[in-house]
C-alpha cells in the first residue's frame, strides 16, 4: 500500500520537490544517494539518504492543516536515528543554492563520528 502511493507520489512532484530532486539525485551531493518519496515504517518521506539517515520534507501550504502528523512522523524517524530537514516550497524555488548548502552541512555533520 506505501508502495503503491509512494510510486503515485513520485509520478506528480510538486514543482520544489522536482526542483530539489535535480540538485539531489546521480549522487550530484558528495556522492551521496538519495531516494524520493520513500517509505519509511508507516510514513512516506519526501527524499532521504539512507546511508547518511538523513531525511528532507519539502512542506508546502498543505503542512500547516497537518502538523501534528509531520510531528508524529518526525519523532517517528528521529527514534530511529534520522535527522529531519525541512524546507518551505519556497525556499526550495526561490533560495535553492542556499537550501543544498544546508543540505551539504547537514551530511557533513552526521558523516563525522562521535567525538
Amino acid at each position: 500500500m506505501a508502495d503503491t502511493k509512494a510510486r503515485a507520489l513520485r509520478k506528480n512532484p510538486t514543482d520544489a520537490e522536482r526542483k530539489l530532486w535535480a540538485n539531489l539525485r546521480l549522487r550530484q551531493v558528495h556522492g551521496h544517494k538519495f531516494r524520493r518519496q520513500r517509505p519509511i515504517g508507516p510514513y512516506i518521506v519526501d527524499f532521504v539518504c539512507l546511508e547518511e539517515r538523513l531525511v528532507i520534507e519539502v512542506d508546502g501550504s498543505q503542512h500547516m492543516e497537518q502538523s501534528s502528523h509531520d510531528v508524529r512522523r518526525d519523532e517517528h524517524l528521529k527514534s530511529l536515528g534520522f535527522m529531519v530537514l525541512h524546507f518551505w516550497d519556497n525556499q526550495v524555488l526561490n533560495e535553492t543554492d542556499a537550501v543544498m548548502a544546508l543540505i551539504e552541512q547537514a551530511l557533513e555533520k552526521v558523516e563525522q563520528p562521535p567525538s
